[in-house]
């Protein structure tokens, strides 16, 4: 019997409601494949603990995908920090180390020295061995989208993490793409799940901005929610 399959995106810090979420779908690890699209720190109250419920998930047989915002986190500690580190603190890192135990002297600016600890550590070992990407026979799944204009095999990391508009009109693939990155009130002024007409269905209900954290069932494509 095919497993039921239940992707969640975009998950942000909030480990309470990703507990919620699979509660409400009655997730049972041994009769369904969850795919977790990436994005699982920042911006809110406790990336610590959504990073190791994701491990622990992963642990019994979730599908992890790595987001944008892991990756910024990733490279901020042990990649480009230059590149990365200033773009990574005004999009959610500030939240990110105090949830790690890091001491943020917000009055005079100053930044901490990001030596990892033993919990950092052992996360950003975690991220750097996600995959970007996952097929199914009739879907691909990926933070941000693909490329419109290359096959999957020949997109580039970025793309797979960052792509918005050029993937979001130009996609004309005969698998049906399944993405977070992007809330999906951009699509359509509401928070629930885009079915795009081309073949994309963008799945980040932007709950760590007040929406909704939601969670696409296949193939049914029966979507809950939590608030």
């Amino acid at each position: 019997m095919e497993k039921r399959v239940l992707a969640v995106s975009d998950v942000h810090g909030e480990a309470d409601k990703l507990e919620r979420l699979l509660q409400k779908t009655g997730y049972d690890r041994e009769k369904d494949q969850l795919i977790l699209l990436g994005d699982y720190v920042d911006r809110g109250p406790d990336s610590k603990r959504t990073v190791e419920k994701v491990i622990a998930l992963h642990k019994e047989g979730a599908i992890v995908l790595k987001g944008n915002h892991d990756e910024m986190m990733e490279q901020s500690f042990r990649g480009e920090r230059e590149r990365y580190l200033n773009v990574w603190l005004l999009n959610g890192g500030l939240e990110t180390l105090k949830a790690y135990g890091y001491d943020i002297p917000e009055a005079d600016g100053r930044m901490p020295e990001l030596v990892e600890n033993a919990a950092v550590r052992d996360h950003l070992d975690f991220f750097q061995q996600l995959p970007l990407v996952y097929t199914t026979e009739d879907y691909i799944f990926a933070h941000a989208g693909v490329d419109p204009d290359k096959p999957l095999d020949a997109c580039d990391a970025n793309v797979l993490l960052w792509i918005r508009d050029r993937f979001h009109a130009g996609y004309k693939g005969d698998k049906t793409v399944v993405f977070g990155h992007t809330p999906t009130s951009t699509f359509h002024d509401s928070c629930d799940v885009y079915f795009g007409d081309n073949n994309i269905i963008g799945i980040d209900g932007g709950c760590v901005f007040g929406g909704r954290l939601n969670a696409l069932e296949l193939p049914s494509r029966k979507v809950y929610f939590v608030e």
